[in-house]
């Protein structure tokens, strides 16, 4: 997602500045060459010295430093910088850049940068609902700046309310929607993920091994490209997307009216939940004791959403999975024809590096048309977007 992108991370002065170190962590690993630039109250509370360690690139800290500006130092930053991210963001640098004042390092960079900037505040509640605070962000809004908005809870001034520096996770995902092509805007994506569980007494149910975790890949990928996202998610250990609505239910019968209630408000539907095909005729109120060697539990079918779906007339686009042992292309293409998708993605589960609970898959995408695309060994996110890629270009034929 950020490989080879350069990203300027920018610091400032306040308690919220370690959780910078966090975030720089998670954008290295995800491959950008991250350059950080600290003001001078950013280094009363860390050291350049630890982002320097985990950026492997020197930290920015004096805009008149005879070696750094030999090339101009910041005009070159600015110019090579993919984004800019300033983080955490006090009321005094929103409130500088916002008035064109650049009489620092980190002010003077922002203003020469042709790159989005992204500003993640953190400050004290009485200062971040500041009328004055407020018309700073509102026109830094208004200009084409990007927040990610602060959060309700404890602050280190012993206060209670919204300032608080929104999760390094949560800017990340800022991080990399800013730098997502935005080609489903307006597009309104539902997705289902993870299992479904069909209780049997109060104890006990039926269920499967999905995670939930490609499911969720797609919802922040199509969120990211500009999508409206609605995730009907089954019980997953996974954290909800940024940006994504997401109604959780538990059965296959919860998840079928969640579907079919807001079918109507689509442009595409991915199914990729791993919807149970049966639950127990019937529910035992109380716990079923343990009296002999073998039980007998009579099974109903569910309701079938996918091949629902297909019967809609003028309905979204949709995307099904197939999740096979064996005859991949068969049982896949079958499915396809049968459940008039349009697309369906199609994955051998027994395999150890694309089944459930792992980060990785391999796809076979097949389409109406009779085309098909083979994907190799790729991280859930990478095939996220590869699936996307074919709604995308799709919808435009449409």
């Amino acid at each position: 997602m950020l490989t080879n992108k350069k990203i300027i991370l920018g610091v400032c002065g306040g308690i919220a500045a370690y959780k910078a170190i966090e975030l720089l962590r998670l954008l290295t690993k995800a491959g950008a060459d991250v350059h950080v630039i600290m003001t001078r109250a950013a280094q009363e509370f860390v050291t350049p010295l630890t982002f320097q360690t985990l950026s492997s690139n020197p930290v920015h800290t004096e805009l008149f430093n005879l070696i750094a500006e030999r090339e101009i130092g910041h005009i070159s930053l600015a110019d090579q910088a993919d984004l800019f991210m300033i983080v955490p963001a006090t009321a005094n640098v929103i409130g500088k850049i916002a008035a064109g004042i650049a009489d620092d390092m980190l002010t003077t960079t922002v203003m020469a940068t042709k790159a989005p900037v992204l500003f993640a505040p953190a400050m004290n509640v009485n200062m971040f609902t500041n009328r004055i605070y407020q018309e700073n962000e509102q026109k830094l809004r208004q200009l084409g700046y990007l927040f990610v908005d602060p959060i309700r809870g404890s602050l280190a001034c012993g206060w209670q309310g919204e300032g608080k520096l929104a999760s390094p996770e949560s800017i990340f995902e800022g991080a990399c929607a800013a730098l997502t092509a935005k080609d489903l805007p307006g597009r309104t994506i539902l997705i289902t993920a993870g299992p479904t569980r069909e209780e049997i007494d109060p104890v006990r149910y039926i269920s499967n091994h999905s995670s939930g975790k490609m499911g969720y890949a797609l919802a922040r990928a199509a969120c990211r490209r500009g999508a409206n996202v609605l995730l009907i998610s089954g019980p997953t250990a996974l954290t909800e997307p940024d940006g994504v609505r997401v109604v959780n239910v538990t059965s296959a019968s919860e998840m079928h009216h969640e579907v079919m209630a807001h079918v109507g408000e689509c442009d595409v539907i991915i199914k990729a939940a791993a919807v149970a095909d049966y639950r127990p005729l019937v529910r035992n109120a109380t716990k079923i004791k343990k009296k002999s060697d073998s039980v007998t539990i009579e099974l109903a079918k569910n309701p079938d959403i996918l091949a629902e779906l297909g019967k809609i007339h003028h309905r979204p686009f949709l995307v099904g999975f197939a999740a096979e042992t064996d005859a991949l292309a068969a049982n896949a293409e079958k499915k396809l024809r049968e459940k008039n998708l349009d697309m369906i993605v199609a994955n051998d589960v027994s395999l150890a590096d694309a089944g459930f609970n792992v980060d990785t898959n391999r796809a076979l995408l097949l389409f109406r048309d009779g085309s098909s695309s083979d994907c190799g060994l790729m991280s859930k996110e990478q095939l996220a977007g590869a699936i996307l890629d074919h709604v995308a270009a799709r919808l435009k034929i449409h």
